[in-house]
């Protein structure tokens, strides 16, 4: 078993109504359209949740700058490392880094969408991870595009524009799954949505998050009933076999 996750920034469930590659491989695969994340639903402190299965209000970041755990809590990269799993990250957002520490991942690549463009840094990071992934043995690989978001922020959601940034996500995920094939479990999902040219708040806008999971331990048309994104590192860790870190909150959405 090996797993795939891939993070759109600031995707909102009903941004993928109309992108016909969206719609086809949720119909494949078990879904929710309406997971929650964490307040504040800002991308690092989400993030952080995701990794470290915890609110912000445990592990301390609430801001997209990082903040030293008081009381640390091993995330998913340090608890699969210790199981001797390979962990890989590839991201355009430089931020991100902070979702590990220090000789937890196997590798990791970064293109900066800040200094080429959210766009082609997510297209290259595409490329980057199937060349690696058809070398290198790996266990959980983490991809991170932050078109949407930045689109949300620069236009506003679900305006035109944001919904090009979705489509090109949805292009990259369709060529990783095409590429890649059925060896993985690929979970899509996305760190917040966003309303207007902003995000962070309690509304639904903000707070509801897709979670789609495509592979053999998933029956196709399956929806959860209820998850949350602190539920994203509990169920890679069961998929790989791994015992979860003791502290995490959140409950695998797989049995």
């Amino acid at each position: 078993m090996k797993v795939i996750m891939i993070l759109a920034d600031g995707m909102r469930p009903d941004s993928m109504a109309g992108i016909e590659n969206a719609q086809r491989i949720i119909g494949e695969s078990a879904y929710t359209m309406s997971a929650e994340t964490v307040y504040p639903s800002v991308t690092l402190p989400c993030h952080i949740s995701l990794f470290h299965s915890v609110t912000p209000q445990r592990h301390g970041t609430t801001t997209n700058t990082y903040v030293p755990q008081v009381r640390p809590i091993n995330g998913l990269c340090e608890v699969l490392k210790q199981a001797d799993k390979k962990c890989a990250i590839f991201y355009n957002w430089e931020e991100i880094r902070d979702v590990s520490r220090p000789n937890s991942l196997a590798h990791a690549c970064f293109y900066a969408g800040r200094r080429i463009g959210y766009k082609q840094a997510g297209e290259e990071l595409t490329d980057e991870a199937i060349k690696y992934l058809k070398k290198y043995d790996t266990d959980f690989t983490f991809i991170y595009f932050g078109y949407p978001d930045m689109q949300g922020h620069n236009h506003g959601w679900m305006t035109d524009e944001y919904l090009e940034a979705i489509q090109s996500s949805w292009n990259n995920i369709e060529k990783l799954m095409n590429e890649l094939g059925d060896e993985y479990t690929y979970i899509i999902t996305s760190d917040h949505g966003g309303h207007d040219r902003t995000h962070g708040s309690d509304m639904a806008e903000d707070m509801i998050i897709p979670i789609i999971i495509n592979g053999r331990d998933f029956e196709k048309g399956k929806t959860f009933e209820s998850a949350n994104i602190i539920d994203l590192a509990p169920t890679v860790a069961k998929l790989l076999g791994v015992e979860p870190d003791e502290e995490w909150e959140g409950e695998a959405l797989v049995k």
